[in-house]
């Protein structure tokens, strides 16, 4: 009787709002469902490693990707007031490329608008062009003009370089200090980059989820650091004797190359080698979020850069 009562009861309950992101149990895509759930928002995740760990206990409901079947993907977004996208690939790898990123992503919007979607938020990145000689960049080019022909209201969130617990690029840089008496720096080192914090990407993504006007927002950190300057930052603070050196860019991806079987992943790309040096992973406007970089740094030392971060395991395997 007193489940029948307290049944009765959680049917009167106003229905929680659905929220949908792609990647729940992966770097931004976790902050960004850590922080819905404690606005009370019921959670989906649409992903490709459904048997990955659930660090929210069972709270959010698992689906897979359904790239291939598009009407299982409409199905997994109908009823979210809101869809999250934080899918993307950093460099081709088996049949894996950008272009079939791109193509995925593409289904999920398309997914989104025959699902009546309200919100859609799309983490890209700064500075994408669709001209690029970067498949990168061309592909978030690409991907950001197909949500802005959609007619669904939207969101873009660009940030630059993340950094945070789970980042991969600074967290290498620091094992490969850590680890070799040496570290090559490509060319002059003199090109920029602006790291921002991988939470307040989250943060900023959930604001721009609220606002009712389709709106594109670089995401950026407060301090903007040549790449030379940025490796003896990190050098400094994880206590590395490694002897820094400029070379030609395409030899510091070869050396990397040759260390690639020994980790068992793609270090660096030439698509990012060929990034580094255009200043695209910069703003050329304000700050939008607060963390620094130096002070983060400074207060995880210890153990950034203790373990290679894999790009191959955490995506491919």
């Amino acid at each position: 009787m007193q489940n029948k009562v307290r049944n009765k009861e959680r049917s009167k309950e106003p229905a929680k709002e659905l929220n949908v992101v792609t990647g729940a149990f992966g770097f931004t895509g976790k902050y960004i469902t850590k922080l819905l759930l404690e606005h009370g928002i019921r959670m989906r995740t649409l992903t490709g490693h459904p048997d990955r760990p659930d660090p929210f206990d069972g709270r959010v409901e698992v689906r897979p990707f359904n790239f291939d079947d598009p009407s299982a993907m409409v199905e997994s977004l109908r009823g979210a007031s809101t869809v999250y996208n934080t899918y993307w690939v950093r460099f081709n790898h088996g049949r894996t490329t950008f272009g079939q990123a791109v193509a995925n992503v593409q289904n999920l919007i398309r997914a989104a608008a025959e699902a009546e979607v309200k919100r859609f938020v799309h983490v890209s990145i700064t500075n994408p062009d669709e001209d690029s000689t970067s498949g990168y960049l061309r592909g978030k080019a690409l991907m950001e003009r197909t949500l802005k022909e959609s007619g669904l209201s939207y969101a873009i969130v660009r940030p630059t370089v993340l950094f945070g617990r789970e980042d991969i690029l600074f967290n290498n840089i620091a094992w490969l200090l850590r680890r070799f008496p040496a570290f090559a720096i490509p060319g002059t080192g003199d090109f920029r980059l602006q790291p921002v914090f991988g939470e307040d990407v989250a943060r900023l993504a959930v604001e721009l989820a609220g606002k009712e006007e389709n709106v594109v927002r670089d995401a950026v950190g407060p301090e903007t650091y040549s790449f030379k300057e940025l490796v003896y930052l990190i050098r400094k603070r994880v206590k590395s004797r490694a002897l820094l050196f400029s070379c030609p860019p395409r030899l510091a991806q070869l050396l990397t190359t040759m260390l690639n079987p020994i980790v068992g992943d793609v270090i660096l790309t030439r698509d990012e080698v060929d990034k580094l040096g255009t200043d695209t992973l910069v703003s050329f406007g304000p700050p939008t979020c607060p963390t620094r970089f130096s002070a983060w740094l400074e207060e995880n030392a210890d153990w950034y850069g203790v373990h290679y971060a894999s790009e191959i395991k955490r995506h491919f395997s």
